[in-house]
């Protein structure tokens, strides 16, 4: 079946929202906040060009920063022709339940009709949540599109509670370690084109469209002084 047949009807007016979750604690401080704004900088004109390969879905984007709490660094729904990052700061603790809450209540508004594909939710963290990180899952789990959303987490280093990140992921295989900035910067640009194989809504579960055998090897080349 093609895509312009699927349920639904044409797919020219379904949107396809992504949100980057990003952890700005102080311990992302210094190389670690810069490589995530360097790369997902250098995200866009990636994420441009699939935008223009799929004609059939509108990416729109937002962002959401966490540390003492959470609170939108972009809350505007903003087409990724004319998307632009805005450089993160970081400093205090990782409120990562809040985020989360924060996306659900996002997604409470969304219709559940076919006219969206599932969402894209790409969390980044260095450390482990301080705030009721479970009660933030429950929140987003609780929505239909939170429990159709495809959601990958790029854990940053070594201090990572990675059973938790399993735990948003819903898929093991979609944590993905960054372990130094070069495999920052690889894993962010390759979320960020995930969203050419994002499945239609019935599907329904976090790993639907995205191809695992495609995620980039967790090895580089680098000096020991390079891992974090």
């Amino acid at each position: 079946m093609s895509e312009r047949n699927l349920p639904g009807g044409e797919m020219s007016s379904r949107i396809l929202d992504f949100f980057w979750i990003a952890d700005c604690s102080g311990s992302m401080d210094g190389e670690k906040i810069q490589t995530l704004n360097y790369a997902i900088r250098q995200t866009i004109p990636d994420m441009r060009k699939e935008a223009d390969d799929n004609p059939n879905a509108s990416i729109m984007v937002r962002a959401v920063k966490f540390s003492d709490g959470a609170a939108w660094h972009m809350p505007t729904a903003t087409p990724i022709d004319s998307f632009n990052w805005a450089d993160l700061t970081a400093g205090g603790v990782t409120a990562m339940g809040m985020a989360l809450e924060l996306v659900a209540s996002e997604l409470k508004q969304f219709p559940t009709d076919t006219k969206r594909l599932p969402p894209v939710l790409v969390l980044l963290t260095d450390g482990q949540p301080t705030d009721d990180f479970k009660s933030g899952l429950d929140a987003l789990m609780a929505t239909p599109w939170g429990k159709k959303a495809v959601r990958i987490a790029i854990a940053i280093g070594k201090d990572v509670d990675l059973s938790v990140l399993e735990q948003f992921a819903g898929n093991k295989e979609l944590v993905l370690e960054a372990k130094n900035p070069q495999l920052l910067v690889k894993f962010i640009k390759w979320a960020s084109t995930v969203v050419k194989n994002v499945s239609a809504p019935s599907l329904g579960d976090s790993t639907s469209g995205v191809d695992v055998n495609a995620i980039p090897a967790a090895t580089v080349d680098v000096d020991d002084d390079d891992i974090w």
